[in-house]
């Protein structure tokens, strides 16, 4: 019994061990999504506070970053509540693995880096078609990324974003509905919950392209690790390139290129991705078709772990 309660304390001190023994189901992620709508209520409620004792523009900036955090905390609090009640029986499911094949790790943080810039160039064409951003929705971004300090920047979009999100899109929701339901519709699900909490459309579905590639990563190999490296790859160019003047006023990458250099980048781009998921498909076999998720119990007598 002592070294029972002796490896719950040490459990409750990993980062993301806390979470391993909930595993939602479709009620669970609309819970958690709408404990995230909660908890971008208190986001908002920060700002204003900080508008109150701020100048604008600083009230904007420093708001938004201890607001990023705060939304999460309901999500979060929750999570961490039904794992709780239900490790004592269950099997549980870590949400971060280390199953990356006969590549490694080094080479797998390479392939997927490459292959998230591969997908956001290909989503230029798309963004390009859609009616124009509303002017408010811009200039939001516009202050998040180009105005605000570049360290508040990177550590709101490249830090906070891909670990929050990625904890909830990839680490929760997809991990949970990957026991539920074929994994391709979990997939689909996360990757649209992941377009959901982007709010708007113009960053909605290039989310939902990208959560697609982050879900079958996380499918094939587990990492959380990963699909927060390519979040991050993914904002952080964004971050870049808003910082620099020859590139701030541009909307799309033709704007900027020969009719022929655009055509041959998208072409590369789209080979990029194929190849990335076959050599991946091929060289990381799976243990389960539920998802390379690493057990982190053998119990599961009383139970399955499935919560809604």
């Amino acid at each position: 019994m002592s070294a029972f309660f002796q490896k719950t304390r040490k459990r409750s001190y990993d980062l993301f061990s806390g979470y391993s023994y909930y595993l939602p189901g479709i009620g669970g992620t609309i819970v958690l999504i709408l404990l995230l709508l909660a908890g971008s209520l208190m986001g908002s409620a920060v700002v204003a506070l900080f508008q109150m004792f701020f100048p604008a523009e600083d009230a904007t900036a420093y708001g938004e970053l201890l607001a990023y955090p705060v939304m999460f905390i309901p999500p979060m609090a929750y999570a961490s509540y039904k794992s709780r009640r239900n490790e004592l029986f269950d099997t549980g499911y870590a949400l971060d693995s280390n199953n990356f094949g006969r590549a490694g790790g080094w080479l797998m943080a390479i392939m997927v880096s490459v292959a998230t810039l591969a997908a956001g160039f290909l989503m230029d064409p798309v963004n390009a078609v859609m009616p124009p951003m509303p002017e408010y929705l811009e200039q939001l971004l516009k202050e998040l990324v180009s105005d605000c300090p570049v360290w508040v920047s990177l550590l709101s979009v490249s830090v906070m974003a891909p670990f929050f999100e990625e904890w909830l899109c990839r680490g929760m929701i997809l991990r949970g509905l990957l026991h539920r339901i074929r994994p391709v519709w979990a997939m689909v699900i996360s990757a649209l919950c992941f377009a959901l909490i982007h709010f708007n459309p113009w960053q909605g579905i290039p989310a939902f392209v990208l959560g697609m590639l982050f879900a079958y990563v996380y499918y094939k190999t587990g990492s959380l690790k990963l699909t927060m490296l390519m979040h991050c790859v993914n904002n952080t160019f964004a971050v870049i390139a808003g910082q620099m003047d020859s590139l701030k006023d541009v909307d799309f990458y033709f704007q900027i290129m020969e009719k022929w250099q655009y055509v041959s980048l998208l072409a590369a781009s789209l080979i990029i991705i194929v190849i990335f998921v076959d050599i991946v498909w091929k060289n990381i076999p799976m243990q389960s078709r539920k998802g390379n998720m690493d057990e982190t119990s053998a119990a599961g007598m009383l139970g399955n772990g499935m919560d809604n």
